[in-house]
């Protein structure tokens, strides 16, 4: 299941908002125009763009607004419920027998656990199983890069162009010095250029591009966890023994909360059987 990721929208609006904040105060309302100019807009956007499209195939760029949304959404596999569920598909195949988890394939959600169980169903060698699985987790890390380079490079090129603007505004105003009035003025929109290349790089391209390669990570390390849980039901390992190994994985706060709900769990049962 995915859900918002608010976190992404929250740190951009708050940038922006900081920015803003620190143009006010020091001028006022009256001085946030001074900070709009629309030369410097169409060099910087206009020269990114160009640039994109020099450095990368049309199919990639289209895909630019499918992978933004990545960056505000998350998936919500929890690792504690991961176990759970590997632990349930161990007793049930050691129970009835590895046939069995045909009948579960309805309840779960995720396609790369869907896909390991039907693998693990069909009588698959756990190497051949492992052999493929860590092949669509390959492919999926270069999909995921060939997506998030598109961000890291626009992050590059924008500040390039920013300053590439600036070195324009300081010839047209070296071709100006006879009137020392316009030197303030236009020196300031020359570094506008710079200083729009250098926001859109560091508070919307490289945070988004470093959101993203930590996005696959997390899910590279999850579907990890899956492949060994899909080893460990098909090779009829002991539920409880299984549940030790992939608890491995859980961070030591996640371990601790997860022995917390044991032990709940077995006073119940003593409580109910008394």
């Amino acid at each position: 299941m995915r859900k918002r990721d608010f976190l992404t929208p929250i740190g951009i609006t708050l940038g922006f908002i900081m920015l803003m904040l620190a143009i006010m105060t020091n001028s006022g309302t009256e001085g946030v125009a001074s900070f709009a100019d629309i030369p410097s807009v169409f060099i910087v956007l206009g020269g990114l763009v160009a640039s994109m499209l020099v450095t990368f195939k049309m199919d990639q760029i289209k895909l630019t607004g499918k992978i933004m949304k990545e960056a505000f959404h998350k998936n919500d596999m929890q690792l504690p419920e991961l176990i759970k569920l590997f632990v349930r598909l161990s007793e049930r195949a050691r129970r009835e027998g590895i046939l069995a988890l045909e009948n579960e394939l309805e309840e779960v959600e995720d396609p790369f656990i869907k896909k390991g169980i039907l693998l693990a169903v069909d009588g698959i060698d756990p190497e051949v199983i492992t052999d493929i699985m860590n092949a669509e987790i390959t492919a999926l890390e270069d999909r995921h890069y060939k997506g998030r380079v598109l961000f890291e490079k626009a992050g590059d090129y924008a500040p390039a162009w920013g300053m590439i603007g600036t070195l324009i505004g300081l010839v047209l105003m070296l071709n100006t010095l006879e009137d020392p009035g316009t030197l303030g003025p236009s020196m300031a929109v020359a570094l506008l250029t710079t200083l729009y290349g250098t926001v859109l790089a560091n508070l919307f391209f490289h945070p988004m591009a470093s959101k993203l390669e930590a996005k696959t990570e997390e899910e590279v390390f999850t579907k990890q966890i899956i492949i060994e849980g899909i080893i460990g039901v098909q090779s009829g390992q002991n539920p409880r023994i299984l549940e030790e190994k992939l608890s491995a994985f859980l961070s030591n706060e996640a371990k601790e909360r997860k022995d917390v709900g044991h032990n709940e769990s077995f006073v119940g049962e003593r409580i109910n059987e008394a």
